[in-house]
């Protein structure tokens, strides 16, 4: 699919933003003052940019607010409901301890509940998707909980728990990869189940000769040397380098780098995320 720059930020920062209020929510000696306020003015700043990034994406943003009204069916409305009911539920958490340095836990613990399941309806966005076998699997919201608890952890300075939290979403990352190249094929979703007919069905020619709607945004393919590179880099800078920058003795600057390169990791594995997933209606263009 088109790998949108605002969806790309928009999971991304989001992930890290919500991954952050979770270990701040959990946290049994959280920080207070000045200090909590910069962790939670840094969660907060992430999540509502994120947030932000999904807006732009609408076709028509003015109306981002009507997403509210269909969270019966729709994923997308749930997790609208669920980044609300974070934010304010963060809000009130962080508010005694940055004014008062009082800590009342239960509201911390609600807290990183509701943050997990933001991020769980974000990936369901995705996960739901029949006509993305790449996507529709259980891998993806447990890849989207992977990264957003190792970022989390990673930029809350939790070194001893963000270290094989990295190494642990790297390797689910490298068999996400494996295995999604081949649920096209094992989904049996070919111009013969398109049309029911049998036999070796194939295009007699192309449905027309000019660009549409659904080849812009639902057909994009990224060549196997290019993705190769880019699964490389997106693995090096988003668990490698930051697990050795770890395991270096601390340092402000080692760690804002780690955060940074997990960071740019992250992005890139997000823009393979969508740029690498095969829609079944590429099949009717031949694309597949």
């Amino acid at each position: 699919m088109h790998p949108a720059p605002s969806i790309i930020l928009f999971t991304t920062l989001s992930g890290l933003g919500f991954g952050l209020l979770f270990w701040l929510g959990i946290d049994p000696t959280p920080p207070t003052g000045w200090v909590a306020f910069a962790f939670f003015a840094i969660a907060f700043a992430l999540s509502l940019g994120g947030l932000a990034f999904s807006a732009g994406h609408l076709g028509r943003p003015e109306r981002a607010l009507k997403a509210f009204t269909q969270w019966r069916s729709s994923w997308l409305s749930r997790e609208a409901w669920a980044a609300a009911a974070t934010l304010i539920m963060a809000g009130l958490y962080a508010a005694p301890l940055v004014f008062v340095g009082t800590t009342f836990l239960p509201l911390g613990w609600v807290t990183g509940l509701l943050a997990l399941a933001t991020i769980g309806t974000t990936s369901m966005i995705y996960t739901q998707l029949k006509t993305v076998p790449r996507w529709h699997h259980a891998s993806t919201p447990a890849l989207f909980l992977a990264y957003a608890l190792a970022g989390g952890a990673l930029m809350s300075g939790r070194v001893t728990v963000a270290i094989p939290l990295l190494l642990v979403t790297g390797a689910l990352q490298v068999w996400v990869w494996w295995d999604g190249d081949r649920r096209l094929a094992r989904s049996g979703t070919d111009m013969n189940t398109a049309t029911g007919l049998s036999g070796q069905v194939r295009a007699f020619e192309p449905p027309h000769t000019g660009s549409n709607y659904l080849l812009r945004e639902m057909v994009f393919v990224v060549g196997r040397k290019h993705a190769l590179k880019l699964r490389i880099i997106a693995l090096v800078l988003g668990a490698a380098l930051p697990v050795v920058l770890l395991l270096m003795p601390f340092g402000h600057w080692l760690a804002a780098l780690a955060v940074l390169s997990h960071v740019a990791g992250v992005l890139t594995a997000r823009w393979l995320f969508f740029a690498e997933a095969e829609h079944v209606v590429g099949l009717y263009y031949g694309k597949r």
